[in-house]
């Protein structure tokens, strides 16, 4: 893994284990000064602790453990204890626990002396950051998508098209569908696409943003550098959601097709979801690529196809009416 997502990533787990940490000093003066009582028993819970350290340091003491088991005990009675007396005051039994990020590692990015599944996820988050950084996914929302551009039954098929595309965005698991998006240049393919990505992420998803050539391209590279590299190919296979944009744009070569069929049928076999744009119909896709790649992409996808005129056209030619010379 790249040094500096790993770096970045481990900043991020001790940001989040400081201000638990914080978080629950605050707590803590809180308490000690709206309920006097809790302070007393969480000093007899320190002394307590303190004690019972001593006892397992003394090995010479014969009565040790059963002054051990007595301890705990009386340990776990204070303990009991002070959450009832929150509960009194009106606060949640556990408000003086200390709240990690993630309980399985209490945010320290290991569970068993391997890294946890909430640091996996976090440097996955950072790379599609990376990879995504020169792309435009803020550019497009639902709300900027305008359906006055369409009339007549085109109207309606957007319009479903649009709905479909919302909802999914807006109920995203990873187990959700894949998709295949049809249909000619400037019809709102791409706005979509970058429209579900937005709010995917809002979710607190990991999704990988890219045209198909630049990601084959940079796979390409990384695969015949010196190192090797496969930072780029893995980040595709594992994103919770995968966004290919202009799929058939890319050169016809055998380690493109080969590339793509990994992706296609890898992350199907994961179940995770993928969304491909295109300006091929089922005919171009069938000709462009070979039967394995094709029949996974269209037997498996939800394919949406997009109609009507390039709003890029339609709004020359509005503004070409709108210019009084």
């Amino acid at each position: 893994m790249n040094n500096e997502i790993l770096e970045r990533a481990f900043a991020e787990i001790s940001r989040r284990r400081n201000n638990a940490f914080a978080e629950n000093e605050r707590r803590i003066s809180e308490i000690n000064e709206k309920i006097p009582e809790i302070r007393l028993v969480n000093d007899t819970i320190f002394n307590t602790g303190r004690e019972l350290i001593s006892m397992f340091a003394d090995k010479n003491n014969r009565n040790a453990e059963q002054k051990i088991q007595q301890l705990r005990k009386y340990n776990t009675d204070a303990q009991t204890m002070a959450r009832q007396k929150l509960v009194q005051y009106g606060y949640p039994p556990d408000y003086l626990d200390i709240h990690y990020t993630c309980p399985v590692c209490k945010d320290t990015g290991y569970n068993n002396s391997v890294y946890c599944e909430c640091f996996k996820r976090l440097c996955a988050s950072i790379s599609a950051e990376r990879i995504n950084q020169n792309t435009q996914l803020k550019l497009s929302s639902f709300d900027t998508f305008d359906l006055s551009y369409y009339k007549g039954e085109e109207y309606t098929i957007m319009a479903k098209i649009f709905s479909y595309a919302q909802d999914y965005a807006y109920k995203f698991t990873i187990n959700s569908p894949n998709i295949l998006m049809l249909g000619g240049t400037g019809l709102g393919k791409t706005h979509l696409s970058l429209a579900i990505a937005n709010e995917v992420i809002e979710k607190g998803y990991n999704v990988i943003y890219d045209s198909a050539i630049n990601i084959l391209q940079i796979i390409e590279r990384e695969h015949f550098s010196h190192e090797h590299s496969l930072e780029m190919i893995n980040n595709v296979l594992g994103t919770d959601l995968l966004i290919l944009d202009d799929l058939g744009t890319e050169y016809r070569t055998q380690f493109y097709t080969s590339t793509i069929y990994n992706i296609v049928n890898t992350r199907l076999n994961r179940s995770l979801p993928t969304i491909m744009s295109t300006n091929l119909d089922s005919r171009g896709i069938g000709d462009k690529y070979d039967d394995r790649v094709a029949s996974r992409i269209i037997t498996n996808y939800t394919v949406l196809r997009f109609v009507g005129e390039d709003v890029r056209f339609l709004l020359k030619r509005k503004k070409s009416k709108d210019t009084p010379f």
